[in-house]
């Protein structure tokens, strides 16, 4: 517990010190990779689970954000079949400039779930945070809430059957007009 406390405190202490120096939230034109992982498996327990994130956002303005996002998520089970599920969702965000640092958004997204079995749509909700270490890089924060429907009709059933997904990701900007002004 010390040690993640400790880690912690250093990511917190470098992401303030980098904040004093960096200018770099990006502006119309601007593309942006971005990639997020995690891993969980509880200790004496049978089951295991790997995801990962990869998406592409182009910036319309400095505020509006369109992408594509690629996310799966991987089950280990011991004595059984291990299984998987793919996401690929097109998404689009806002961006509230706070500082050329601290850039908050909100969005939405839709899109397939799918495997080697099954497949069905998703749509919901996306907000989180970005913290530019350095021009061009940044630590996201973010979340989604995944509901999932066979039809446009069953949304509203499945809205409490979904999926809340917490990443915590890095990312890179490039290219764009230069215009930074707030959107």
């Amino acid at each position: 517990m010390r040690k993640t406390a400790w880690l912690a405190a250093t990511v917190m202490f470098s992401l303030w010190f980098a904040i004093g120096t960096v200018q770099a939230a990006p502006g119309a034109g601007a593309s942006e990779l971005q990639a997020a992982g995690g891993f969980f498996h509880q200790e004496d327990s049978d089951v295991g689970s790997l995801n990962a994130d990869l998406s592409y956002g182009f910036y319309l303005t400095p505020g509006w954000q369109v992408g594509l996002r690629q996310a799966v998520n991987y089950n280990f089970i011991d004595d059984q079949r291990d299984f998987w599920v793919a996401t690929t969702s097109p998404f689009i965000n806002y961006h509230f400039r706070l500082t050329d640092i601290i850039v908050p958004y909100l969005g939405g997204f839709i899109g397939l779930v799918w495997n080697d079995r099954d497949e069905t749509g998703t749509i919901g909700p996306q907000a989180g945070v970005k913290f530019f270490v350095h021009d061009r890089a940044f630590l996201n924060l973010g979340y989604r809430y995944e509901f999932f429907f066979d039809s446009i009709k069953t949304i509203d059933d499945n809205s409490s059957d979904g999926n809340h997904v917490f990443n915590i990701g890095i990312g890179l900007t490039w290219g764009g007009s230069g215009s930074r002004s707030k959107p």
